[in-house]
């Protein structure tokens, strides 16, 4: 017997996005920038802390982007775990962790003897528990990537800020980085701005406590920007920006990525001589200050997401 229905071309479903508690604000920004609505999650919470996530609607078959920086505390990371199990067990067929903030990932490598390394620890955690994809923004070490045996998008936040930079239009621009790890991405900035570069030499009595900072090259005159992953205690930008001041610099502004600004670090901020430190909604911040301006990324990883569903290139995204 003839069949006379007609072919219609395959339509691709679209996505559905969830979000952590922790990133719930990031996650609705995400999916308004998609053009989709936000997926229904429902946390059970006990009197002892646990929890259980819920997904509020079926996700068999679907591709689905849970959203969710896994900053400290740990119940962060617990819960992008879980939602990742839920919808593993709940027959989800693309399964992508987007994680803008990927924390824990200082622990990169082993430093000193009977230590773990964490961010590998995490890496195999997120895929047993059922991520088939990982996206994320600037990682502390570009080699957290391999780490992973699923497909890592490594996103940089160069996108959103050297647009701004651009627009400041400071006369004898000179990129900064605090500390020497830093040096591949600050000179990466420095190219794309055509700008002089200088490096900050630091030591460490202790984690987040420095014991002794020196800076190599001449800011004297220069409008200078550091750059940064990452802000926690804020104490190594604060130092930075005061020492260049101190050796003649003109301005000294800070573009780090993730802003964690942890224990003092707004008050250390608002009393150091940066101008103003521009950081990313990966991580939802604390306060406000006058001297803090954040710049969404919400653009990027919607932007991102559409491609990676649509299985178009995302190479434009990577400009460092």
């Amino acid at each position: 017997m003839k069949n006379n229905t007609l072919s219609m071309p395959y339509q691709v479903p679209e996505p559905k996005i969830f979000a952590c508690t922790q990133s719930t604000e990031l996650g609705k920004k995400i999916a308004k920038a998609y053009g989709a609505e936000m997926g229904s999650v429902h946390f059970s919470r006990y009197s002892d802390g646990e929890f259980q996530p819920s997904f509020e609607e079926s996700v068999r078959g679907a591709r689905i982007f849970i959203i969710g920086s896994t900053n400290p505390s740990s119940d962060n990371l617990m819960e992008m775990l879980l939602m990742l199990d839920a919808a593993k067990r709940a027959s989800a067929r693309h399964i992508t962790a987007v994680m803008p903030y990927y924390g824990w990932a200082r622990q990169d490598r082993k430093d000193k003897p009977r230590v773990p390394i964490a961010a590998k620890l995490i890496a195999k955690m997120l895929e047993t528990a059922g991520a088939t994809r990982i996206i994320t923004m600037d990682l502390h070490a570009d080699q957290i990537q391999g780490f992973f045996e699923k497909p890592v998008d490594h996103l940089f936040a160069s996108t959103m800020f050297l647009p701004y930079l651009k627009e400041l239009n400071l006369d004898k621009l000179t990129i900064a980085s605090p500390d020497m790890g830093g040096s591949k991405r600050a000179y990466a900035y420095s190219k794309a701005l055509g700008s002089d570069v200088v490096i900050c030499y630091k030591q460490r009595a202790k984690a987040n406590v420095i014991s002794h900072m020196e800076l190599i090259g001449d800011v004297k005159g220069k409008n200078v920007v550091l750059v940064d992953d990452m802000v926690d205690t804020a104490g190594t930008l604060a130092k930075a920006a005061n020492l260049m001041m101190e050796r003649g610099a003109l301005s000294v502004r800070a573009i780090t990525t993730h802003g964690l600004l942890s224990g003092d670090a707004y008050e250390k901020i608002e009393k150091s001589e940066l101008l103003e430190l521009i950081i990313t909604d990966s991580i939802a911040i604390k306060k406000e200050s006058p001297k803090v301006k954040v710049l969404s990324c919400a653009p990027l990883f919607a932007d991102v997401m559409h491609r990676v569903h649509h299985n178009t290139s995302i190479s434009s995204k990577f400009l460092m």
